[in-house]
C-alpha cells in the first residue's frame, strides 16, 4: 500500500529538499527497473557485498539467505533491501528465486547496486525493484555477501540501516530517518512553489521579460 506522505512526490523535489537540509549528495542516478511505474519507499535494510575471494568465503556465513534475514532483524514488512555491489555494479546479485524472499517477507522493494536476472518474474512480484540492469549470468564468482545491517556505499552515497529510500524513474534519494518528516514536508512545499511558477510563466509577457528579466533561477 502506498504511503500517503509521498503522494504526488518525485525524486527531484526530494533531492532539492535534502539539499536544503544537508550539504552531502543524497541522490543516485541511472537505475533500471522491471517494475516501471512503481515508486519505492521505506526504511533501508542493508547487505554489503565484497569482491569474491575463495580463501575468505565461508558458505555458512557468506550467503544471501543468511544476510537477508540478518538485515531484516525480524519483521521485513515495508522495508527496502539495499545491496551494495563491492565495486561490481555489472555483476548479478539475484533473480526470481532469491528475490522471492522480499516478496515472502512483504518488503516494499529492493535497491540493488548490481544487475538482476529474470525481469519477467520480478515484474510479477508485488514490490518495487530498482537495479543497474538485467543480466543472465550468475555472479557468485565475482562478488559475495559479506555483512548485513551495516552502512553501505551505493553510487557514491552512504546508506545507513534505517535511512529512508525513495526511488522513481529519475533517481533514488536517501533520507536520514530523523529528517524524514521535515524533508517530505519541504518537498511538498517545493512542488507547490513549482506549480505556482508554471502559472506565472503561462501569464508572463515576453516583452516584459526581455526588458526586465525574470526572478527565476
Amino acid at each position: 500500500m502506498s504511503d500517503p506522505r509521498i503522494a504526488g512526490l518525485h525524486s527531484a523535489a526530494l533531492t532539492d529538499a535534502m539539499g536544503r537540509r544537508h550539504e552531502h549528495v543524497a541522490h543516485i542516478l541511472d537505475w533500471v527497473t522491471p517494475t516501471p511505474g512503481r515508486v519505492l519507499f521505506g526504511p533501508a535494510a542493508t547487505v554489503q557485498y565484497m569482491p569474491y575471494r575463495a580463501d575468505l568465503h565461508d558458505s555458512v556465513h557468506h550467503n544471501f539467505a543468511r544476510k537477508f534475514y540478518e538485515a531484516l532483524s525480524g519483521d521485513g514488512t515495508g522495508k527496502v533491501l539495499v545491496m551494495s555491489s563491492g565495486g561490481h555494479p555489472g555483476a548479478s546479485m539475484g533473480g526470481g528465486i532469491k528475490m522471492s524472499r522480499p516478496q515472502n517477507q512483504e518488503l516494499a522493494g529492493v535497491l540493488i547496486d548490481g544487475r538482476l536476472r529474470d525481469f519477467h518474474e520480478l515484474a510479477e512480484y508485488d514490490f518495487a525493484a530498482y537495479c543497474r540492469g538485467e543480466t543472465v549470468r550468475w555472479g557468485g564468482d565475482t562478488i559475495m555477501p559479506w555483512a548485513a545491517d551495516v552502512a553501505v556505499q551505493v553510487g557514491g552515497v552512504t546508506i545507513h540501516p534505517g535511512d529512508y529510500v525513495f526511488a522513481d524513474s529519475a533517481a533514488a534519494v536517501i533520507i536520514p530517518a530523523a529528517d524524514l518528516e521535515w524533508v517530505l514536508a519541504e518537498a511538498h512545499k517545493i512542488d507547490a512553489s513549482d506549480a505556482g511558477w508554471i502559472v506565472k510563466i503561462k501569464a508572463e509577457d515576453p516583452a516584459e521579460v526581455l526588458a526586465r528579466g525574470s526572478q527565476e533561477a
